[in-house]
């Protein structure tokens, strides 16, 4: 039986929330101990083990409590109640540039977070080319980290936490940061880390990344543990559990008691983009200004199979232009075609771009299961010889199926049933069609 790498035992978090805020030392003294507030429980008596060399996820929506629970396991934050037993070197990616001085280079803070994790100066020399090349920072090692793009921090961070040995590695999202690319160059190590028998914990919203790496996860649900499952029970758990709170947000949209069906029929869509051109400053004659996916209310974070949805595709023509169509094509976690059309394969060609406009594309349902989908877009000629303008990976919309439904498609059959008791047929017609029934 494996050791366990990791005990969380009874753990309770809870914070202080002040009704009101006091805006100097003085105030703060003059009201110790007095100052009204509440307290917020982000972890509520949660407890489980993680063995050695095993690959957990933490899955629950936003606010369930999973990156407080990490914050504890790496010690950045302690338990209000309950305590956490960690077994073996950890290093940890919290949250994007975590740990990283701005003014410093990014070579001087592969140092510093080397120091902090344990590493004398020659340890970090010994793993310095592997973080920079693991990270494809070569050209920008030497500047300040306060001018490196989101994905630059992410290649940094994650490639630092990879290359210091860890037994334990406790990463937070940063695998949905950075292109595609690098995602798949994350996971590929992650494996190879997973092979090395190493502990890993992650927290993720990609019900496919749990599938394809994780041994087993805990469902977090308002800071309580809703259970500790294999990967694809622990998925159906979360589903159920976020359909239950889409559901309820959905309702309280609507007044007088109406029902969450009227909701599907009656999406709340943007109105018409404002008269004035933005400020762009191109030599093309059209542009694409801006792409939305609009979910059918605007607090909504993901829909449900078969629910509506609108793409949303701005733009700015300098000139007036006849010979245009609009493009769409939807791709899935993969980067396979889940589908492609246009406005002239649909038959409702656009006479012609003037201005300012927008052009949108309404879908009564979404035929498609649980994933993410991304859209790239693009203004061409009718005929798709010439291209005005494009954009990739410009609309990202994820569906979560409460459901067990498996594949990709959702389909909804009827089910008819035909049968005859046996109790009801003549024993001796029935011996004599079919043989005896024991």
């Amino acid at each position: 039986m494996s050791a366990s790498a990791i005990s969380i035992e009874s753990v309770t978090k809870e914070f202080r929330i002040y009704r009101e805020k006091t805006s100097s030392a003085k105030e703060r003294v003059i009201r110790f101990g007095r100052n009204p507030h509440e307290r917020f429980k982000a972890l509520d008596d949660v407890s489980f083990e993680i063995t050695e060399g095993q690959t957990f996820a933490l899955l629950g929506h936003n606010g369930s409590g999973k990156s407080t629970l990490l914050k504890c396991i790496t010690g950045t934050l302690r338990p209000t109640h309950g305590r956490i037993v960690t077994r073996g070197r950890l290093a940890a990616l919290l949250e994007l540039g975590a740990g990283f001085h701005p003014e410093l280079t990014g070579r001087e803070n592969v140092y510093l977070n080397g120091s902090i994790l344990g590493f004398s100066a020659k340890q970090v020399d010994s793993i310095f080319d592997d973080v920079v090349d693991f990270a494809e920072l070569q050209d920008f090692i030497d500047n300040p980290v306060k001018t490196y793009s989101s994905g630059m921090y992410a290649r940094l961070g994650f490639s630092v936490a990879i290359n210091v040995d860890p037994e334990i590695l406790l990463v937070d999202e940063v695998l949905s940061v950075g292109d595609e690319a690098f995602q798949r160059k994350c996971i590929d190590r992650v494996q190879d880390l997973q092979d090395e028998g190493r502990t890993i914990v992650l927290v993720t919203h990609s019900a496919e990344l749990v599938r394809k790496i994780a041994d087993r996860a805990a469902v977090l649900d308002h800071g309580r543990l809703v259970g500790v499952e294999e990967p694809g029970e622990a998925i159906g758990i979360l589903r159920e559990t976020l359909a239950r709170r889409g559901i309820a947000l959905a309702a309280e949209q609507f007044e007088d008691g109406a029902d969450v069906a009227e909701s599907e029929t009656a999406p709340r869509w943007s109105g018409p983009p404002p008269k004035e051109a933005p400020d762009i400053d191109v030599d093309q004659p059209v542009v694409i200004t801006e792409v939305d996916v609009e979910y059918p209310t605007p607090d909504a974070r993901f829909l449900l199979p078969n629910q509506p949805l609108r793409l949303r595709i701005d733009y700015v023509a300098n000139e007036r232009i006849d010979d245009i169509a609009i493009t769409f094509d939807i791709f899935d976690s993969h980067g396979d075609l889940v589908f492609g059309t246009d406005t002239e394969t649909l038959g409702q060609p656009i006479v012609n771009v003037d201005g300012v406009g927008a052009v949108c594309f309404d879908f009564a349902d979404i035929p498609l299961l649980e994933g993410r989908y991304r859209i790239d877009v693009a203004l061409t000629t009718r005929t798709g010889g010439s291209v005005y303008d494009s954009r990739s990976d410009v609309g990202l919309f994820e569906i979560m199926q409460p459901g067990a439904q498996r594949g990709s498609v959702s389909m909804r059959p009827d089910v008819v049933h035909f049968f005859h008791n046996l109790a009801d047929v003549d024993p001796s017609a029935t011996n004599t069609a079919s043989g005896h029934f024991d």
